[in-house]
């Protein structure tokens, strides 16, 4: 009667133990892609950032672009200031 009731305790041991086992290889199947594509993205980072500077760069002149809209309005206005003192 011994040996039945600490097969008992055993297989509740057991079925907890197989039960943390399982739940356990099922986060590290879980993480595991996660952290493989964060790696991945952690290499690209300085490329894309590199990229991004570049960008920066070659848009930094569009800033101005509102400056030479202006300037552009401001000479049409002249023109046509003159264009209408002349007749046409």
């Amino acid at each position: 009667m011994r040996a039945l009731a600490q097969d008992a305790d055993l297989a509740g041991w057991t079925t907890g133990l197989v039960i943390g086992l399982v739940v356990v290889v099922a986060v590290v199947a879980l993480v595991t892609p996660i952290i493989v594509l964060a790696r991945r993205i952690g290499r690209q980072a300085p490329r894309i950032d590199a990229a991004l500077k570049r960008a920066e760069t070659n848009t930094a002149p569009l800033a101005a672009l509102t400056t030479t809209i202006d300037h552009a309005e401001t000479i049409v206005a002249g023109l046509a200031r003159g264009r209408s003192r002349l007749g046409g």
